[in-house]
């Protein structure tokens, strides 16, 4: 079992930057691939990033190409997403995700665990 924590989100102007957190704890988490996930309003949860338990390999959705960053630092059982260049389409609750068995996880059936959530507001 592993639980997963979010913590960063909030209100930023468009333009402006946030650092998500993940936190987990239980079951080793060096082991895991883990992943970002976002779900607005009426829409579908969707990919946003995801991680190898190395760290040696990184995917991003499309839309979040160039403007977001994802890492992971296991000795802290910790992954991050630094959110850069954010607009108001990026408002979403934000959601953590770990995999155990796949390198990196790209859909929602891969994940094993979830977060609670963490909502980012960009206002326009």
């Amino acid at each position: 079992q592993v639980q997963l924590v979010e913590s960063g989100g909030g209100l930023v102007q468009a333009g402006g930057s946030l650092r998500l957190s993940c936190a987990a704890s239980g079951r080793t988490f060096s082991r895991y691939a883990m992943g970002w996930f976002r779900q607005a309003p009426g829409k579908e949860r969707e990919f946003v990033a995801t991680i190898s338990w190395s760290g040696g390999k990184t995917v991003y959705g499309d839309s979040v190409k160039g403007r977001f960053t994802i890492s992971r630092d296991n000795a802290k059982n910790t992954v991050y997403l630094q959110m850069n260049s954010l607009k108001p389409e990026d408002t979403a609750v934000y959601y953590c995700a770990a995999a155990g068995v796949p390198e990196i996880v790209v859909r929602t059936t891969q994940c094993d665990y979830w977060g609670q959530g963490t909502q980012v507001t960009v206002s326009s």
